[in-house]
């Protein structure tokens, strides 16, 4: 990423359904074998790969069917 590039950020539900289930960030980090930081970084709102969307959700013990419940479009 460039210096001074603006990131836009993406809204999504991965906080709220984590705090729901009363799971920590490193609870999820570890269930869905990802570092905190990345979690951290996807609950902001910073773009992630489809394969770490897929790995929050098995975590948060939802369906791929469920996606948009966790990432809005």
């Amino acid at each position: 990423m460039k210096k001074g590039s603006k990131v836009k950020l993406k809204a999504n539900n991965v906080r709220n359904i984590r705090e729901a289930k009363l799971m920590s960030k490193s609870e999820l980090a570890k269930a869905a074998d990802l570092s905190i930081p990345t979690i951290d970084r996807v609950e902001k709102g910073y773009p992630c790969r489809m394969e770490t969307m897929r790995k929050i959700i098995k975590a948060l013990g939802l369906t791929l069917d469920e996606r948009d419940r966790v990432f809005l479009k």
